[in-house]
């Protein structure tokens, strides 16, 4: 049980520091700046953690692995932060603009787990994904 869940906690531990951060970074700071600091604090980290818990320790062998997937992740991850400080920055509260933002992502993704992965869909995740649309129109108004 305890290996299941906790990515689950990690991820949600690591999504609290990160909304709270970038509701923090002030205005007055270039978001670009803000973010190139990130990733390089972002780079170091992945490096130790790299030679930490790999097992072959080869970096080169590493990287040769490495396809399409870890660009297009960078440019997402870094539309996806910028996009945050863009929603605190644009008024949203902390306690409305993730939640927002993190509904319409379900109802997305579970558009995209049907029609791209074939992934099966029931009556519940249906009624579900029609109660985070009212949600969303309800936390809107």
């Amino acid at each position: 049980m305890l290996r299941y869940l906790w990515p689950i906690a990690l991820v949600v531990a690591a999504n609290t520091l990160y909304n709270i951060a970038a509701k923090s970074t002030p205005q007055n700071v270039d978001a670009f700046a803000s973010l190139f600091v990130t990733y390089l604090v972002a780079a170091a980290s992945s490096l130790i953690l790299f030679f930490a818990m790999s097992p072959s320790k080869n970096l080169v062998a590493a990287l040769g692995k490495v396809n399409w997937t870890a660009a297009a992740l960078g440019v997402a991850v870094v539309a996806l932060e910028f996009g945050y400080i863009q929603i605190y920055r644009a008024g949203w509260k902390v306690s409305v603009g993730s939640l927002v933002a993190n509904i319409a992502l379900a109802c997305i993704l579970l558009l995209v787990g049907v029609l791209v992965y074939k992934e099966a869909v029931s009556p519940r995740q249906l009624i579900g994904m029609l109660v985070c649309g009212a949600g969303l129109f309800l936390i809107s108004q």
